[in-house]
């Protein structure tokens, strides 16, 4: 009797890798530039320097002084928003550079 080779999608054996070396949180601040890339027209997200994820917090850089303006008095709907996309235990607080 042959045992059956068990498929992966590619996202998973990433995941999985991701979870072996230490760096799932780069995975989800990828997802997060993605949602953003969506959310956003493309001259505004062209603005955002980076997105990253230290501890239980998302942090962004932004290079427009508007945009990180706009992007501080939505702060609560953006965590929110990343909250419902990735898992409400995953942040609790978002902070704009």
């Amino acid at each position: 009797m042959k045992k059956k080779k068990r498929e992966y999608q590619s996202s998973e054996l990433v995941k999985s890798f991701a979870r072996i070396h230490g760096f799932e949180s780069k995975l989800v601040a990828f997802e997060i530039k993605d949602f953003l890339e969506e959310y956003l027209d493309e001259s505004l997200f062209r603005e955002i320097k980076s997105v990253n994820i230290e501890g239980r917090c998302v942090i962004i850089e932004i290079n427009s002084p508007l945009l990180k303006h706009d992007f501080q008095l939505r702060k609560s709907f953006f965590l929110k928003k990343f909250q419902a996309q990735f898992g409400e235990d995953k942040f609790n607080d978002l902070q704009i550079l």
